[in-house]
């Protein structure tokens, strides 16, 4: 009778409401973990593992330990939607990232739709926000000011004419279209303004185009793949001309595609690197990375996903909630001056990111990223 007794109160509680969603708090990652993106990927699931491991040895969030579930973009759109919808139905109550802008656009319905907060990292695209999506957040910034930043970058360079060459890719297009117009509006001439396909193995064509029309300076609005064979491509044709990236070239690989003589003055935009963070939060995490990895993050990206993570665990916190509802009223409302691993964090009621992020960076002969001051 007593096992009797024993089991029905056992079957009791596997049967109780709610039960086995409630045992932990199920937080999503989608990222290029595969594809000519996978450096990013990987590195933003380190920094995500690493921060859930350190707030579940404290504990987890809500008294529950919180769960990592990935899913793999491959830096792809249609890839992206698929990942998107298997994740949907996972019980996540959040999802950190993605990287590009264009595979974050694949995947914003989707989540919120879900009533799921997504927190992307990498997707700079202007009109990622102006959808009025209202469980969407980003911690990186906006093109819009991206663009400023690069507008007042070439005139402090002293630079006349100037060539734009893009991917067609939301984010790189939007970015040129921007800095095309801030360019203008300061009367700066624009000579070239064009688009490679991306992925492609030699790129001596477009620069060849780029070539004939004599620019004095390039800025390339794509990512690191390209860029690294841009830069590469440039110097065996002999074309020795200053070339500028936007934020999606901060990547150590762009070096090794390139190769140090042929990034040396390369300059490039990007949120403050992770060896350049100076907060005391910024650093102890940096040396959490390190010693459990071998070494430092290697991209920006990542550790702004790392900023996601952390925003929404605090929200869950404040709000003793994880419904998305009322994740969103807290991040657009009662986030302020939050301590972040890149710099103090808030959202505006679109889920942008409020504050300048954005520094100059300089390839020196060793192929080191230094800041330009």
């Amino acid at each position: 009778m007593k096992k009797i007794v024993g089991w029905t109160a056992a079957l009791c509680l596997l049967l109780a409401p709610g039960l086995f969603a409630a045992d932990t708090v199920k937080i999503g990652l989608m990222g290029p973990m595969t594809g000519s993106w996978a450096s990013e990927g990987q590195e933003m699931k380190q920094v995500v593992d690493l921060l859930a491991d350190q707030y579940n040895q404290q504990g987890g969030v809500l008294g529950r330990k919180i769960e990592i579930l990935t899913e793999d973009d491959g830096g792809d759109p249609r890839t992206a939607s698929l990942a998107a919808n298997r994740l949907a139905t996972r019980g996540i109550i959040a999802v950190i990232g993605t990287y590009g802008s264009s595979i974050t656009e694949a995947s914003q319905n989707i989540y919120d739709e879900a009533a799921i907060v997504q927190i992307a990292n990498g997707s700079t695209a202007i009109r990622l926000s102006e959808k009025g999506l209202k469980n969407f957040f980003r911690t990186c910034p906006r093109d819009d000011e991206q663009g400023k930043v690069a507008t007042a970058t070439i005139q402090k360079l002293g630079m006349k004419k100037i060539a734009i060459l893009h991917d067609n890719t939301s984010y790189a297009k939007g970015l040129a279209e921007e800095s095309r117009a801030n360019l203008k509006a300061a009367n700066v001439d624009v000579v070239f303004f064009d688009a490679l396909t991306p992925g492609e193995r030699d790129y001596n064509a477009i620069l060849t185009k780029l070539k004939a029309a004599n620019p004095d300076f390039v800025f390339f609005t794509g990512y690191y793949p390209e860029a690294g064979l841009l830069l590469r491509q440039k110097k065996e044709m002999g074309w020795d001309i200053p070339f500028m990236g936007g934020d999606a070239v901060n990547n150590p690989a762009l070096v090794e595609t390139a190769g140090a003589a042929a990034a040396e003055g390369f300059y490039f935009l990007s949120p403050p690197l992770p060896k350049d963070l100076d907060t005391a939060e910024a650093k102890s995490f940096v040396d959490a990375f390190t010693k459990k990895y071998g070494n430092v993050p290697k991209s920006i990206y990542p550790v702004l996903a790392g900023d996601g993570f952390r925003v929404i665990v605090e929200a869950i916190k404040k709000t003793e909630s994880v419904e998305a509802e009322k994740l969103s009223a807290y991040l657009k409302s009662s986030l302020k001056g939050y301590p972040g691993l890149t710099g103090t964090l808030a959202f505006d009621d679109k889920g942008d990111r409020v504050g300048e992020v954005y520094r100059v960076y300089k390839v020196d002969s060793q192929g080191q990223f230094v800041l330009e001051p």
